[in-house]
Protein backbone atom coordinates (compact mmCIF):
# COMPACT_ATOMS: atom_id res chain seq x y z
CA UNK A 1 0.00 0.00 0.00
CA UNK A 2 1.54 3.86 -1.10
CA UNK A 3 2.18 5.48 2.20
CA UNK A 4 0.20 9.39 0.71
CA UNK A 5 -3.09 9.30 -1.39
CA UNK A 6 -2.30 11.69 -4.05
CA UNK A 7 -5.66 13.64 -5.26
CA UNK A 8 -5.22 16.03 -8.22
CA UNK A 9 -7.60 18.53 -8.93
CA UNK A 10 -7.73 20.59 -12.28
CA UNK A 11 -9.88 22.93 -14.67
CA UNK A 12 -9.33 21.47 -18.29
CA UNK A 13 -10.45 23.98 -19.89
CA UNK A 14 -12.56 21.16 -22.17
CA UNK A 15 -10.83 17.88 -22.14
CA UNK A 16 -10.28 17.62 -25.40
CA UNK A 17 -8.34 20.60 -25.83
CA UNK A 18 -6.58 19.77 -23.20
CA UNK A 19 -5.19 16.35 -24.54
CA UNK A 20 -4.58 17.92 -27.77
CA UNK A 21 -2.34 20.49 -26.03
CA UNK A 22 -0.33 18.17 -24.17
CA UNK A 23 -2.35 16.91 -20.62
CA UNK A 24 -1.29 13.70 -21.23
CA UNK A 25 2.21 14.12 -20.41
CA UNK A 26 1.46 15.90 -17.65
CA UNK A 27 -0.70 12.75 -15.76
CA UNK A 28 1.79 10.61 -16.99
CA UNK A 29 4.37 12.20 -15.06
CA UNK A 30 2.59 12.92 -11.49
CA UNK A 31 1.13 9.51 -10.32
CA UNK A 32 -1.77 10.52 -9.42
CA UNK A 33 -4.48 8.62 -7.74
CA UNK A 34 -7.65 10.70 -7.87
CA UNK A 35 -8.27 13.06 -10.76
CA UNK A 36 -10.82 15.68 -10.23
CA UNK A 37 -11.76 17.22 -13.35
CA UNK A 38 -14.17 20.83 -14.17
CA UNK A 39 -15.48 22.15 -17.59
CA UNK A 40 -14.82 18.57 -18.90
CA UNK A 41 -16.92 20.04 -21.46
CA UNK A 42 -17.40 16.22 -23.02
CA UNK A 43 -19.47 12.95 -23.55
CA UNK A 44 -18.89 9.95 -21.54
CA UNK A 45 -17.32 8.48 -24.61
CA UNK A 46 -14.89 11.30 -25.07
CA UNK A 47 -13.14 11.22 -21.54
CA UNK A 48 -13.39 7.41 -21.62
CA UNK A 49 -11.48 7.44 -24.72
CA UNK A 50 -8.44 9.87 -23.19
CA UNK A 51 -8.21 8.62 -19.86
CA UNK A 52 -8.12 5.38 -20.86
CA UNK A 53 -8.70 2.08 -19.04
CA UNK A 54 -6.59 2.15 -16.17
CA UNK A 55 -9.03 4.55 -14.62
CA UNK A 56 -12.12 4.51 -12.87
CA UNK A 57 -14.21 6.95 -14.45
CA UNK A 58 -17.68 9.08 -12.92
CA UNK A 59 -18.59 12.04 -15.19
CA UNK A 60 -21.55 14.72 -14.76
CA UNK A 61 -21.91 16.47 -17.75
CA UNK A 62 -23.78 19.77 -17.80
CA UNK A 63 -27.58 20.13 -19.02
CA UNK A 64 -25.99 22.60 -21.67
CA UNK A 65 -24.01 20.38 -23.77
CA UNK A 66 -20.37 22.27 -24.35
CA UNK A 67 -20.70 23.60 -21.01
CA UNK A 68 -19.64 22.39 -17.43
CA UNK A 69 -19.21 19.41 -16.59
CA UNK A 70 -17.08 17.56 -13.87
CA UNK A 71 -15.31 14.32 -13.77
CA UNK A 72 -13.25 11.77 -11.32
CA UNK A 73 -11.19 9.09 -12.39
CA UNK A 74 -9.27 7.26 -9.60
CA UNK A 75 -7.07 4.06 -9.77
CA UNK A 76 -9.56 2.18 -7.37
CA UNK A 77 -13.17 1.83 -8.03
CA UNK A 78 -15.25 4.16 -5.53
CA UNK A 79 -17.29 2.44 -2.86
CA UNK A 80 -20.03 5.00 -3.62
CA UNK A 81 -20.78 8.43 -5.53
CA UNK A 82 -23.67 11.28 -5.68
CA UNK A 83 -24.42 13.60 -7.48
CA UNK A 84 -25.43 17.39 -7.30
CA UNK A 85 -26.70 19.68 -4.48
CA UNK A 86 -29.99 20.29 -3.07
CA UNK A 87 -33.53 18.49 -3.19
CA UNK A 88 -34.17 16.65 -6.53
CA UNK A 89 -37.10 19.01 -6.41
CA UNK A 90 -35.28 22.28 -6.01
CA UNK A 91 -33.86 24.80 -8.18
CA UNK A 92 -30.04 24.36 -6.69
CA UNK A 93 -29.99 20.69 -8.45
CA UNK A 94 -30.61 22.10 -11.92
CA UNK A 95 -28.48 25.05 -10.83
CA UNK A 96 -25.26 22.39 -9.78
CA UNK A 97 -25.84 19.99 -12.84
CA UNK A 98 -22.43 19.43 -14.11
CA UNK A 99 -20.68 21.18 -11.26
CA UNK A 100 -20.78 18.90 -8.41
CA UNK A 101 -19.47 15.10 -7.78
CA UNK A 102 -18.72 13.58 -4.97
CA UNK A 103 -17.05 9.87 -4.61
CA UNK A 104 -16.07 7.94 -1.58
CA UNK A 105 -12.85 6.09 -1.73
CA UNK A 106 -10.82 3.53 0.48
CA UNK A 107 -8.57 5.79 2.66
CA UNK A 108 -6.21 3.47 5.03
CA UNK A 109 -8.65 2.16 7.73
CA UNK A 110 -11.22 4.86 7.05
CA UNK A 111 -12.96 6.72 3.91
CA UNK A 112 -12.45 9.32 2.43
CA UNK A 113 -14.85 11.46 0.27
CA UNK A 114 -13.52 13.66 -2.59
CA UNK A 115 -15.52 16.11 -4.30
CA UNK A 116 -15.21 17.42 -8.05
CA UNK A 117 -16.79 21.20 -7.28
CA UNK A 118 -17.09 23.74 -10.33
CA UNK A 119 -18.78 26.59 -8.79
CA UNK A 120 -20.40 29.06 -11.52
CA UNK A 121 -18.04 32.01 -12.61
CA UNK A 122 -20.93 34.57 -12.25
CA UNK A 123 -21.14 38.30 -13.67
CA UNK A 124 -21.66 41.05 -10.75
CA UNK A 125 -25.60 42.63 -11.20
CA UNK A 126 -26.91 39.80 -13.26
CA UNK A 127 -28.96 36.79 -13.79
CA UNK A 128 -25.31 34.70 -14.04
CA UNK A 129 -24.29 36.38 -10.28
CA UNK A 130 -27.81 35.05 -9.06
CA UNK A 131 -27.21 31.09 -9.95
CA UNK A 132 -24.01 31.66 -8.24
CA UNK A 133 -25.15 32.55 -5.33
CA UNK A 134 -27.78 30.00 -5.15
CA UNK A 135 -24.59 27.36 -5.67
CA UNK A 136 -22.87 29.01 -2.67
CA UNK A 137 -25.95 28.49 -0.51
CA UNK A 138 -26.64 25.05 -1.36
CA UNK A 139 -22.75 24.57 -0.81
CA UNK A 140 -22.14 26.21 2.07
CA UNK A 141 -25.53 23.62 3.17
CA UNK A 142 -24.03 20.35 1.82
CA UNK A 143 -20.16 21.31 3.68
CA UNK A 144 -22.00 21.45 6.72
CA UNK A 145 -23.51 18.28 5.77
CA UNK A 146 -20.46 16.77 5.37
CA UNK A 147 -18.42 18.35 8.24
CA UNK A 148 -19.62 15.94 10.23
CA UNK A 149 -17.11 13.03 8.38
CA UNK A 150 -13.70 13.15 9.10
CA UNK A 151 -11.86 12.98 5.78
CA UNK A 152 -13.42 14.88 3.19
CA UNK A 153 -11.38 17.13 0.32
CA UNK A 154 -13.43 19.60 -1.60
CA UNK A 155 -11.40 20.39 -4.44
CA UNK A 156 -11.83 22.27 -7.88
CA UNK A 157 -12.63 25.48 -9.43
CA UNK A 158 -14.32 27.73 -6.45
CA UNK A 159 -14.09 30.81 -9.07
CA UNK A 160 -13.81 32.84 -5.33
CA UNK A 161 -10.37 34.72 -4.33
CA UNK A 162 -10.98 34.59 -0.83
CA UNK A 163 -8.29 37.31 0.30
CA UNK A 164 -6.40 40.38 -1.10
CA UNK A 165 -3.36 37.44 -1.29
CA UNK A 166 -5.18 35.06 -4.18
CA UNK A 167 -5.38 37.96 -6.66
CA UNK A 168 -2.85 40.25 -7.83
CA UNK A 169 -4.55 43.10 -8.93
CA UNK A 170 -7.54 43.01 -5.92
CA UNK A 171 -8.20 46.40 -6.09
CA UNK A 172 -9.40 46.60 -9.41
CA UNK A 173 -11.55 43.70 -8.73
CA UNK A 174 -13.72 44.51 -5.58
CA UNK A 175 -16.79 45.04 -8.02
CA UNK A 176 -16.34 42.17 -10.03
CA UNK A 177 -17.77 38.73 -9.93
CA UNK A 178 -14.65 36.43 -7.95
CA UNK A 179 -13.90 39.17 -5.74
CA UNK A 180 -17.07 40.65 -4.22
CA UNK A 181 -17.22 40.97 -0.53
CA UNK A 182 -20.88 38.83 -0.58
CA UNK A 183 -18.79 36.13 -2.14
CA UNK A 184 -15.70 36.10 -0.19
CA UNK A 185 -17.67 36.41 3.20
CA UNK A 186 -18.55 32.83 2.44
CA UNK A 187 -15.02 31.51 2.71
CA UNK A 188 -14.94 33.20 5.42
CA UNK A 189 -17.50 31.18 6.88
CA UNK A 190 -16.12 27.75 5.78
CA UNK A 191 -12.89 28.77 7.46
CA UNK A 192 -14.28 30.23 10.13
CA UNK A 193 -14.03 28.44 13.92
CA UNK A 194 -16.95 26.09 13.60
CA UNK A 195 -19.87 26.90 15.24
CA UNK A 196 -18.41 30.25 16.13
CA UNK A 197 -20.44 33.84 14.38
CA UNK A 198 -18.27 34.95 12.02
CA UNK A 199 -18.04 38.37 10.49
CA UNK A 200 -17.57 38.08 6.88
CA UNK A 201 -15.75 41.09 5.25
CA UNK A 202 -19.26 42.18 3.88
CA UNK A 203 -19.98 43.15 7.51
CA UNK A 204 -22.33 40.23 7.42
CA UNK A 205 -22.37 37.10 10.37
CA UNK A 206 -22.76 33.77 10.04
CA UNK A 207 -22.10 30.58 11.52
CA UNK A 208 -18.01 29.11 10.70
CA UNK A 209 -17.68 25.50 9.48
CA UNK A 210 -14.47 24.55 10.19
CA UNK A 211 -13.08 23.83 7.26
CA UNK A 212 -9.28 24.51 5.59
CA UNK A 213 -7.80 26.02 3.04
CA UNK A 214 -5.16 23.53 2.14
CA UNK A 215 -3.40 26.26 -0.10
CA UNK A 216 -3.19 29.07 2.04
CA UNK A 217 -2.46 27.07 5.24
CA UNK A 218 0.64 25.50 3.36
CA UNK A 219 2.10 28.60 1.63
CA UNK A 220 1.47 31.01 4.59
CA UNK A 221 1.00 34.76 4.13
CA UNK A 222 2.09 35.27 0.58
CA UNK A 223 0.76 36.27 -2.51
CA UNK A 224 -0.80 32.82 -4.87
CA UNK A 225 0.21 30.70 -5.42
CA UNK A 226 -2.11 31.24 -8.37
CA UNK A 227 -3.89 28.73 -9.91
CA UNK A 228 -5.67 30.99 -12.86
CA UNK A 229 -4.33 33.76 -15.25
CA UNK A 230 -6.68 35.18 -18.20
CA UNK A 231 -5.23 35.37 -21.84
CA UNK A 232 -5.38 38.95 -22.27
CA UNK A 233 -2.33 40.79 -22.16
CA UNK A 234 1.10 39.05 -20.24
CA UNK A 235 -1.05 37.89 -17.51
CA UNK A 236 0.96 34.40 -17.58
CA UNK A 237 4.21 35.57 -18.12
CA UNK A 238 3.54 38.38 -15.37
CA UNK A 239 2.28 36.19 -13.03
CA UNK A 240 -0.81 38.44 -12.55
CA UNK A 241 -3.09 35.56 -11.49
CA UNK A 242 -5.44 34.22 -9.28
CA UNK A 243 -5.96 31.51 -6.61
CA UNK A 244 -9.29 29.96 -6.91
CA UNK A 245 -8.99 26.57 -7.08
CA UNK A 246 -8.72 24.96 -4.06
CA UNK A 247 -8.28 21.92 -1.58
CA UNK A 248 -11.13 22.68 1.16
CA UNK A 249 -10.75 19.45 3.76
CA UNK A 250 -12.26 18.73 7.07
CA UNK A 251 -9.34 19.35 10.18
CA UNK A 252 -8.58 15.29 10.23
CA UNK A 253 -7.53 15.29 6.85
CA UNK A 254 -6.03 18.72 6.99
CA UNK A 255 -3.70 17.22 9.28
CA UNK A 256 -2.49 14.22 6.78
CA UNK A 257 -1.49 16.94 4.15
CA UNK A 258 2.03 16.04 3.41
CA UNK A 259 2.65 18.46 0.55
CA UNK A 260 1.04 20.52 -1.91
CA UNK A 261 2.12 22.23 -5.32
CA UNK A 262 0.48 24.30 -8.02
CA UNK A 263 2.12 22.61 -11.52
CA UNK A 264 2.70 25.79 -12.90
CA UNK A 265 3.82 25.70 -16.28
CA UNK A 266 7.23 26.43 -17.34
CA UNK A 267 5.95 28.57 -20.04
CA UNK A 268 2.59 29.86 -21.76
CA UNK A 269 3.23 27.87 -24.79
CA UNK A 270 3.35 25.25 -22.82
CA UNK A 271 -0.17 25.45 -21.00
CA UNK A 272 -2.84 23.01 -21.79
CA UNK A 273 -5.35 25.59 -20.07
CA UNK A 274 -5.73 28.66 -18.08
CA UNK A 275 -5.79 26.51 -14.81
CA UNK A 276 -3.04 24.94 -13.53
CA UNK A 277 -3.16 21.68 -11.51
CA UNK A 278 -3.22 21.62 -7.38
CA UNK A 279 -2.07 18.44 -6.24
CA UNK A 280 -2.06 17.22 -2.88
CA UNK A 281 -0.43 14.29 -0.73
CA UNK A 282 -2.69 13.06 1.87
CA UNK A 283 -0.96 10.51 4.51
CA UNK A 284 -2.60 7.08 4.57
Amino acid sequence: MAESLRVASVNVNGIRAAYRKGMADWLASRDVDVLALQEVRADDSHVEELLGDDWHILHVPSLAKGRAGVAIASRVAPLAHRVGLGADDAQDRIQSAGRWLEADFAFGDDTITVVSNYTHSGEADTPKQEAKWAFLEAMTERMRELSHSSHVAIVGDFNVGHRELDIKNWRGNRKKSGFLPGERAYFDRFFGPRGETVQGVDESEGEGLGWVDVGRTWAGEVEGPYTWWSNRGQAFDNDTGWRIDYHVVTPALAERVVDYRVDRYPSYDARWSDHAPVVVDYRI
